[in-house]
């Protein structure tokens, strides 16, 4: 299943998506995931992890808000929808800085889905 397709299938957009949100709606979608493994997957490393598990978890709950409001075409709340994009990409760099300052693949993965996410998001923002 396609989220652009489900999006644009709503009744309200009429075929017309707006192509960069919905990308930061599946780019947030997939952080979510990737941080809440890389969490799960901190807290067995021999380390203290605590603030990398921290901020891998506020990222993936704020992620999780973010793809959840921004798929809501019903109505109008534009301003939510740019809040929630800008609280997006301030968790994804607070998230990312952390993570790359760990040498294991599943932070540096978690990095670049961060990254990633916040390029999006910010090309979504643009388009409101």
């Amino acid at each position: 299943m396609s989220i652009k397709e489900m999006i644009a299938e709503h009744p309200d957009v009429a075929g017309h998506d707006n192509e960069p949100l919905t990308q930061a709606v599946r780019y947030a979608m997939y952080c979510a995931a990737i941080c809440n493994s890389c969490a799960d997957a901190c807290s067995a490393e021999d380390e203290d992890r605590a603030q990398c598990i921290r901020l891998c978890m506020d990222c993936s709950d704020i992620c999780t808000a973010t793809y959840r409001v921004a798929t809501r075409r019903t109505g109008e709340n534009v301003a939510i929808i740019k809040a929630t994009l800008a609280l997006c990409i301030q968790a994804c760099e607070a998230c990312a800085a952390m993570c790359e300052t760990h040498d294991d693949a599943h932070c540096k993965r978690c990095a670049k889905m961060c990254r990633e996410t916040v390029e999006d998001c910010k090309k979504a923002l643009e388009t409101l």
